[in-house]
Parts: C-alpha cells; structure tokens; sequence
C-alpha cells in the first residue's frame, strides 16, 4: 500500500507550532552575555579608565567621548557577534542529518530540523534516524542503539502496531520503536514519527547536537599566545613610560593619559575578532560553492591538500545513469533481461543505477516480495525472491565477477562472460551480471544467495557520463599540486576509461584483490603509487589513508557508506557526499558536498587557499600598524614635545582598524598564483617568524616616515593644535598605505590597487569621511584638539602615505627575490 504521508501545509503548521526537530544550541552567546565579555576586555577598561581621568582633568566632553567609544566598541563586538551567530545557524541548518520522508504522497530529502510528528520516515541502511519513530514496515531491519543504551550489538526490529496511550517506549521495550540518534545498520524500513527534538529519548536523557567550531583549535591557540605577549610587552612598556614621565615631569595625571594611550596602542585586541570572522564567514563562503565544511579546522587543511581521494560515481560523474544496453544469455531476450535486473532492485529506488533498470524495464513483478537479499561486504550482489505460481523465483544483481562466482558456469562460458564485461567496462560503462533462479519452494527459501542455485542471464551495460566541469578542475589540481586519485567499487576498466575523459593518469592500476593478498609492506608500495585503485573494499581505503598520511601527505578523501566512516575520519580532510552519503559518512567527515561534484572539491580548495592568504594579510596588518601608533604615542613623550595621541585618538583609530582587519580582508580576491603553487604545510605557523619580521618592518617604515614629519611640522614652529592635526592625519595616511600593501603578496602596487574589493571601498570612504569630520568640523576639531588644518598639510599627509607605499613596495619587491626557506 502506497503511504501519502503528511501534506506540505501540514507538515508547514506543525512545524510552527511545535519547533525545529533539534536540540538547544548550548553554545549559542545571548547579545547581553556579548556585551559582558566585550566589557570585561582590557581595551574596554583602558577606555574607561581614561575617562575617568579626563573627568579629574575637568574636561567632560573628552571623557564623554571615551564613553561613547567605549559603548560603540560594545555595540560592534555585538553587531559582529549577530552576524557570526547568523551565518553559523545557516551553516548549522545545512549541517543538520538529512531525512528521507514521504509528503504529499512523494519522497522528499529534506534538513533533519524539518521532520515533525507525523512525518513518514523512509529509513535505510547507513541512515541515522532523525526522530523517535513507530516502524510501520520493515525488512531484515537492524539498528544500532549503543548512542541511547551503551549496547554495542545491533537491535533487529519488526513493525508493529500503533502504541497505547501510555508512557512513551524506552529503547528495549518495543522491537517496533525506533528512537533519534540510532543508526540503521540493516534494512530498510518506513516509520511514523512519534516525538521530535527535546521530546524525544534523546532529548530527555540531556544529549546535544554538535555544532560547527568557531575556530580552529591550533590557530586560537597561536593567537591567544600572540595577544598575550603583545599585551605583556604593551603593559610593561606603558608602566614604564608613565612612571618616567610622572618622574620627570611631576605631571602623574597627563603621565597616567600618556601610559594608557601607549598600552590601547600596542594591545592587539584585534587578532581573535579576525580569527573568529574569518573561520566563520570562510566556512559560510564556502558552502555557497556547494561545500560545507563541518569542521572549521579543516579551513586551514584544505588548502594544504596533496592527494584527493576520490570516488568515480557521482563525484567525476553525473550519477544520472542510464541503460546502454543489454547482452542477454538464451533463452533470454533484451526486455526480459532488464525486466529481471528490475525484479532484483528495490521498489522505490534511491539509487541511481536501480532508477535507471526501474525505468528502463517494460515491467516488474508485482506484489510483495517473499525475501530479500542485500549487499554483503564479502559479495557485492543482491537478490529478491517473488512469488511465482505456486513456487517461487528468485532474481539477483550485482558486479558480473560476484554473479559468475555465484553461478559457477563451464570455465569457458565464465571466460566468454568476463570478456563481454571487460569489453563494456572498457567503454566506460557500469557492467552489472544479471542471475535468476526459478523453481524454488516459497516456505524453504535460501538463507544466502549461494544457496540459490542461480543461473547466469546476461550483462547490462549502464552509462554514466563525466561531469562537463571535471577536465578543467583536474587540469587545475595538476598545476596546484595536488596528486588525484580514484578509488572506486567498480571494473578497474570502467574507471580506467573515466580517468582517461577527465584527463587524469591511467596507470598505475590496482585492484582490490590484489592488495588483500599483500603485506604492510607491499600494501603501501603498491597502494601508495596506484593511480586507480579499483573494487577495493571499505578498509582498504582506510590503509590506504594510513599509507598516504605515513608517506607525509596530506589526504583528503571521498566517501558516501557506512563503511567509509573510518576512512573518512581518519583522513585529513574526510568529505562526505551530501546527496548520496550516508547520515554517519556525513558525520565522520570534516566537509560535506551539497552537491556531489568533483568541481566543487577544488572550488573549496581554491576557497580554502585565499582565506587563509587573507588571514594572513590581515594580521601581518596588525602586527604593521600597532607599531606607528605606538610609537606616534611614545615618542612625544620620551622626548618631551607635544603629544600626538592621547586616549580619544587612539579610540578613533581602532573604530577603523577594526572593520578593516575583520572584513575588509576578509572580502579580498584570491591570489592569481592561488592554485599555481604547491600546497603549504599543514602545521605551518599562521603567522610565521618571516611574516611577524615582515609586518614589524612595515610598521617601522610608516612609523619612521609619520614621525619625520612630525619632526619637521614641530621644528617648523607650528602650534601645538596644528602639530598634532598633521600628525595625525599623517599617520591615518600612512595606515591606508599599509592597507594597500597588505592586500597582495604580489610587488606591483597598481595590482594592489586594481583589485576590486567593494568593502575595501566602503570602509576607506567611512574613514575620508570621518576624517573630513574630526579636522573641519569646529567643535568636533577641538574636541580632537585639532586646529588651523590647511590644504597644504593634508597634500603632506598624502604624500606620507605615498612615500610609505613606494617604499614598502619596494622592499617587498626585494623581499619577494630573496630565497625562501
């Protein structure tokens, strides 16, 4: 009997008055628990101290200023913080296990969170169920409940009827209750949907999803030791410079000023808000190219793949399959042929190639089959026996080497058979052996499919073509340095003809057979240099991700079954197929492809590879640009002339450093030689001693031109409120220089100028304008302590900025030409 379902509206309204069928996000920051953290932060404190020391002056405006800095610097940590939240419960909801349910009386793939009561399941082995459930049919149905009861044998179940009215099942009391968080290690079945989300027995016993890290482990770990240098050698110098001063000069009130303002200009409070957006906006930007990545650490490893593992069907194909032809064995015609390759697949297939005998077939045995017989590790065949008369008769599928062995003809009938095969796989084609067995008693039906007695009955030929995108992207692996494998279940001569149209290398072959008899040794020789490895077994993918990651390379690999679990997990960036994978595939593995498609592997890649360039960009700016700042800070005061940056100043600045590091970068091109250079190492420093040099060398430069200038302006004789005005403006100049510098590792400033980054734009523009604001604007001048700026300071304070990119375009030209260790 064909199920409906619930109807779509329904389905709609339940879902809104009941909720998501998920659990509470335990880590998700309420916007007031944001707002207490950004207060507790030392910059938050440094502002408010300051405050409170210009109210001791007498000047209230300064210090209400800092105030409102100090409330503005909470609301953009929040503002940032609602957009982090928002992009990851997008990335949560794509995350979700996926369900298979029957609505409107057809099957739909929809997000886990969508399933209500109600809901008709369609469960199958490898799913991982998405609700409690009361099983309505099944056959030869086991789940694994060891999640709920620590109980690692599988529990076979039974439909049964529906439930009374009393206290909900617990798992071991009904053989027809399926319960959240189980996984379908047998069968299938269809179930109807009894409780959702914290109404489920794995809600009531307190488990939580997991969700997408914020960070990569490693790279917070580099940066908190980052920050907590930098602020201890910020700290001391700052003690030290007030102490000095308040001695020399008896002034304690504008030496406690000078000190705060010196310690907000070497705190580098930026680095952990640029680690967080862009481990968060970098897994967001790359689902939009059909990858989601559910571990931000692999952000870092993809980029730093060399060898891609990868499956043929579906990922180098379309995995829309389609009948070529039949060669049926007599008295067998074509129809007939098919008809029975249809009779041994499911009903209402899922998989492409039963989709395909489905509809190619003119017609299926009807009614209900007596028994079927699945997919065995050891035997990739399956069967189905259906009634036939009184008796009963049994139709099988599967590779034509498992059905041969089945049926056992005459050597030289097996030998003619194998040719036909090689033959059709040579031509790219899924060869399947077609069996059937006729005759049989129905109450006495074989146990195993070799007990069947089954007679050879000819070979289907299925085509699968390339993906047009696939010999482009493999094109672009070549030159990125990165090394594709494929490892496949199919004929070593299908893939062989595959690898050929996608332009990949043809040999070394190696069959799964062929490794099983071998050594570690000998596993690894042949393994490890194979170009196709083809009918391979699900743990000989995970030695061969042991023998790849021993040999130093960095692995990723494909996978969509249940057995490729432990492949996937023990990968180092394990990507499971999102439309044919399987719920604990999808789980075991670091990324997941929306869209099972080759391109979309590289398209991360590539993703991956300008992130991590413009994280990089990114903090070497900040190592860059607190160096001017404090020294524009100290050098006033060592030296006893008037200061340039107090408190109020330094604010300002950060209010613009701010939005550049965290999403101006963020937003950059790629690299143009982003996929032309080999892979990086895995466990390279985010910012490397190198970049660290790099970046205090900038800093130096901006710092040494701002402070010659105001050498000259003070020497010059101009007022105090003058001197400071053109310093200032000076040192803002000098930072937009450090910005165009930073954007390109290349050492053409017009190639840092001509690349098109619409944030970029708007950011520079808030902060002409800003700029304008504070130097024309009468009392928001003096509030700044800024007058009589004139046209001719800001065309010196322009040509700060010039001299600033001219140099340190310059250097890096000289940097770029020294070897690289």
């Amino acid at each position: 009997m064909q199920r409906r379902g619930l109807s779509t509206a329904e389905a709609a309204a339940r879902l809104r008055r009941e909720g998501p069928n998920a659990l509470p996000d335990a880590a998700h920051r309420s916007l007031a628990r944001v707002a207490l953290d950004v207060a507790r932060e030392p910059m938050f404190a440094l502002l408010l101290g300051a405050g409170a020391l210009y109210l001791l002056l007498g000047d209230l405006a300064e210090a209400l200023v800092l105030l409102v800095f100090a409330c503005l610097s909470v609301a953009i940590a929040v503002a940032q913080e609602a957009r982090t939240e928002r992009a990851l419960e997008a990335l949560r909801d794509l995350s979700s296990p996926r369900a298979l349910v029957v609505r409107d009386g057809e099957r739909r793939r929809i997000p886990g969170r969508e399933v209500v009561r109600g809901d008709l399941l369609v469960l199958a082995e490898g799913d991982r169920v998405p609700a409690d459930a009361r099983l309505l049919a099944a056959e030869a149905f086991e789940v694994d409940e060891s999640l709920l009861t620590g109980e690692s044998l599988p529990v076979a179940k039974r439909a049964g009827a529906a439930p009374g009215s009393g206290a909900p099942p617990r798992p071991g009391d009904d053989p027809a209750a399926v319960f959240s968080g189980s996984l379908v290690v047998r069968g299938t079945g269809e179930a109807v949907v009894q409780a959702t989300g914290p109404r489920t027995e794995l809600g009531r016993i307190g488990a939580a999803l997991g969700g997408i890290k914020r960070e990569p482990p490693r790279m917070r770990a580099q940066t908190a030791a980052m920050v907590r240098s930098f602020a201890v050698l910020g700290l001391l110098a700052s003690l030290g410079l007030g102490l000095l001063t308040g001695l020399l000069r008896g002034d304690w009130l504008q030496a406690a000023l000078g000190g705060i303002a010196l310690a907000m200009a070497m705190l580098p409070e930026e680095f952990p808000l640029v680690l967080t957006v862009f481990a968060v906006m970098g897994a967001r930007r790359i689902a939009r190219v059909g990858v989601l990545l559910r571990q931000a650490s692999a952000l870092q490893t993809l980029g730093a793949t060399t060898v891609l593992c990868t499956d043929k069907t579906g990922t180098l194909t379309r995995n829309r399959m389609a009948v070529a032809l039949g060669q049926p064995e007599p008295p067998l015609d074509g129809p007939g042929l098919l008809r029975l390759a249809a009779d041994a697949s499911e009903d209402s297939p899922f998989d492409a190639m039963e989709v395909a005998l489905r509809q190619a077939a003119p017609e299926a045995a009807g009614g209900t089959p007596l028994r079927h017989y699945g997919l065995r590790p050891d035997l990739p065949a399956m069967g189905r026996a259906w009634a036939a008369g009184s008796g009963a008769r049994l139709a099988a599928k599967g590779a034509p080497e498992a059905i041969l062995r089945l049926c056992a003809p005459p050597p030289a009938v097996a030998e003619r058979i194998a040719a036909a095969a090689a033959a059709l796989a040579a031509r790219g084609l899924r060869v399947l052996g077609v069996a059937e067995a006729a005759g049989l008693e129905p109450a006495r039906l074989p146990a195993r499919l070799e007990e069947a007695g089954l007679v050879f009955r000819g070979l289907v030929g299925l085509a699968d073509p390339l993906r047009p995108q696939v010999p482009e992207a493999v094109a672009e692996c070549r030159t990125a340095g990165i090394r594709v494998v494929i490892v496949t279940g199919d004929h070593p001569d299908t893939a062989r003809a595959i690898a050929a149209e996608a332009g990949l290398d043809t040999a070394p072959v190696v069959t799964g057979a062929e490794l099983a008899g071998l050594d570690a040794a000998g596993f690894a020789a042949r393994a490890g240099s194979a170009a196709i490895l083809a009918r391979v077994l699900p743990e000989q993918k995970l030695r061969l991700v042991q023998v790849l990651k021993a040999a130093g390379e960095v692995v990723a690999m494909t996978g969509d079954g249940v057995n490729d679990a432990p492949a996937l997990k023990a990968s180092h960036v394990g990507v499971a197929m999102g439309a044919r994978g399987t719920d604990v595939a999808r789980e075991a593995a670091a990324a997941v492809l929306l869209e099972d498609d080759f391109g979309a592997i590289l398209r991360a890649i590539r993703l991956g590879r300008r992130i991590i360039d413009n994280l990089r960009k990114a903090m070497g700016y900040i190592v860059a640009l607190h160096v001017p700042i404090a020294g524009m800070a100290f050098l006033p005061l060592a030296f006893g002339l008037p200061p340039v940056l107090g408190p109020l100043h330094i604010a300002f600045l950060e209010m613009v450093v701010d939005p550049v590091c965290s999403f101006a970068f963020e937003a950059e091109p790629e690299e143009a030689d982003v996929m032309r250079r080999p892979p990086e190492d895995p466990q390279a420093a985010l910012l490397a001693p190198g970049l660290i040099a790099w970046g205090v060398v900038q800093g130096v430069v901006a710092f040494a031109t701002t402070g010659v200038l105001y050498l000259w302006a003070w020497g010059a004789g101009l007022p105090e409120p003058a001197l400071r005005a053109i310093a200032f403006t000076a040192l803002v100049a000098a930072l937009v220089a450090l910005i165009l510098v930073n954007r390109s590792f290349s050492a053409s400033p017009l190639v840092a100028l001509a690349r098109p980054n619409p944030v970029l734009l708007a950011v520079l523009g808030t902060v002409g304008l800003l700029l304008a604001l504070v130097l024309v604007v009468p009392p928001v001048a003096a509030l700044f302590r800024f007058e009589g700026f004139a046209a001719w300071q800001a065309g010196l304070a322009l040509a700060n900025g010039a001299a600033v990119l001219l140099i340190l375009e310059a250097g890096k030209r000289l940097r770029n030409a020294l070897p690289r260790r």
